[in-house]
């Protein structure tokens, strides 16, 4: 069975936390869905010929594997096979995770968080999908590193522009190793100057047409 819907339109899953959702840094506002990078995404394949549909999974707060003790359901891994159930037939999936990894109840560095990328990817590969429908291709992309936090969001990120060195070389590891594809979105944007965290508009345009240029390859043809 192609990974596409009864049109025939493929869809892809973004499984990710508040730098995809679209937060606009510092404020509780959010972008709308043609400026955040999965609808740019979406937009540049349709006017590449590709019919896709981006489905977004974006959970404010989201961890790879790790408990939040302040904010339930925020373990990325509770629940993601049930998502790649719910959600196929899929093309592709992408995991864009690990910014909050490096809360300050958290702790880890990046060797940690791409152990969790490494436990999402089985995840999704394993998920109870029907017979006859395709395990998705996975993409792994890094986010930028955090850049000396500010606002009201710093403390819940005191050091973590520390612990976060890395992350770029620690995912794409894993990527290889687990056989999927991998992007370091560092390569076209840092973070919002404003809160060293978030993206702004200009960041999402810029990460959303670099993965296009990605993903149009790796969709079968329908």
């Amino acid at each position: 069975m192609l990974p596409c819907d009864s049109r025939g339109v493929q869809q892809i899953l973004i499984y990710a936390d508040s730098l995809t959702w679209g937060i606009i840094p510092d404020t509780r506002r959010r972008l709308p869905f043609a400026l955040r990078w999965p609808g740019i995404l979406e937009a540049d394949l349709g006017a590449a010929g590709r019919d896709a549909r981006v489905i977004e999974d974006c959970l404010n707060g989201r961890t790879t594997v790790w408990d939040d003790p302040f904010k339930p359901g925020r373990n990325g891994l509770v629940g993601l096979e049930q998502r790649i159930e719910a959600c196929s037939p899929l093309a592709l999936a992408i995991l864009m995770l690990g910014t909050n990894d490096f809360l300050a109840m958290h702790a880890r560095d990046a060797w940690h968080s791409a152990q969790g990328i490494r436990a999402l990817v089985r995840a999704i590969r394993r998920a109870p999908i029907e017979p006859g429908m395709p395990v998705p291709e996975v993409m792994v992309v890094a986010p930028p590193e955090i850049r000396d936090p500010k606002g009201p969001i710093a403390p819940k990120f005191v050091d973590a522009d520390r612990l976060c060195g890395g992350i770029a070389e620690a995912y794409a590891r894993v990527a290889g190793e687990e056989r999927c594809h991998f992007f370091d979105a560092g390569t076209v944007t840092t973070t919002s100057q404003v809160d060293g965290v978030h993206l702004d508009a200009d960041q999402h345009a810029a990460l959303g047409h670099a993965l296009a240029k990605l993903v149009a390859p790796i969709l079968p043809a329908t």
